[in-house]
């Protein structure tokens, strides 16, 4: 049976941080109340695990199959979609997490291109796909694109090409690049049943007139309930309200940029404008001093009037 577009990805999905210790050890224990906030605070049902905002690359594979774990299992009952982010610069350890968020019943992987020893050629990245899918079949595959910290800036539209010949599983791809030329040609050739979920959190709208079916990223950890908004007007046709939403993100994270935007200032916003204790990042990224964290929590109250 062809797969159904009734079933595709669709709407609002956080990228979360991975709560850790102050010690730095992972902290299974922040992830219950962590699923709580999202849905009962920012209206948020699908999260994206292990990601970039996770600082997936600075964890082992044994804390990553915990923290998967841990996500799928809170989540049951809580959250339609926990995708596993399983990209790793090792194939083998790739498709070892693959296998693994198929045995703890995650909803979906994901995977980025490796970044060390870079694939040169959509045929190259294809391939390599195509191995990590191999380990979870049933599972939908996402490919992850996000050039600006991979440094694989093969094109989407050539990556995709034949590719659901390779892998039956492939169901779209969470693009976090700039380039919405490509995004538009990915879309318009693409089969109904994929999904294409866009990962610029200050320029959504854009991807969503482009023609993307929904949404990955960090800001909608703490800002979900506003963005969703955005879609929704957005969907009604009321482009001038989204618009003004859009706007105000852009204004909040243009003013977070000047102090040094990362992984890091962001996961200490999150802790700030949340109240959950998320702890800091792990090296090499660097804890935000608070002061610059309550500054940029200060410009979101003063932007969004709800805090």
């Amino acid at each position: 049976m062809a797969p159904s577009a009734e079933n595709k990805l669709t709407g609002l999905i956080a990228a979360t941080f991975t709560p850790f210790t102050s010690q730095g050890e992972v902290n299974l224990e922040k992830i219950g109340p962590y699923i709580d906030y999202l849905t009962e605070k920012q209206g948020v049902n699908g999260i994206f695990v292990n990601g970039t905002t996770g600082e997936s690359m600075s964890l082992s594979v044994a804390e990553r199959k915990l923290l998967a774990e841990e996500w799928c299992q809170k989540a049951k009952g809580k959250l339609d979609q926990v995708i596993v982010h399983v990209g790793c610069l090792s194939l083998k350890e790739a498709k070892e997490l693959a296998a693994h968020a198929a045995e703890i019943g995650a909803d979906a992987i994901s995977a980025m291109a490796p970044f060390f020893f870079k694939p040169r050629t959509a045929a190259a990245l294809r391939s390599f796909l195509q191995e990590v899918a191999s380990a979870a079949p049933a599972l939908p595959f996402f490919y992850y694109h996000i050039p600006a910290v991979t440094g694989v800036n093969v094109s989407v539209r050539d990556v995709l090409e034949g590719i659901e010949e390779l892998i039956p599983s492939f169901r779209g791809v969470k693009f976090s690049g700039i380039d919405l030329m490509d995004l538009g040609r990915c879309i318009s050739s693409s089969p109904p049943h994929w999904s294409f979920l866009y990962g610029v959190d200050e320029q959504l709208l854009a991807g969503l007139v482009v023609g993307a079916d929904g949404a990955v990223g960090s800001t909608y950890n703490y800002a979900g309930c506003h963005v969703n908004t955005l879609m929704s007007a957005f969907k009604e046709g009321h482009v001038d309200r989204a618009r003004e939403i859009q706007f105000k993100m852009q204004e909040l994270l243009s003013y977070a940029m000047k102090l040094g935007f990362d992984v890091g200032v962001n996961k200490q916003l999150m802790n700030e404008l949340s109240g959950l204790s998320l702890g800091p990042p792990r090296l090499p990224v660097t804890a935000c001093p608070s002061a610059d964290a309550q500054l940029i929590a200060k410009k979101y109250c003063q932007i969004f009037n709800d805090c």
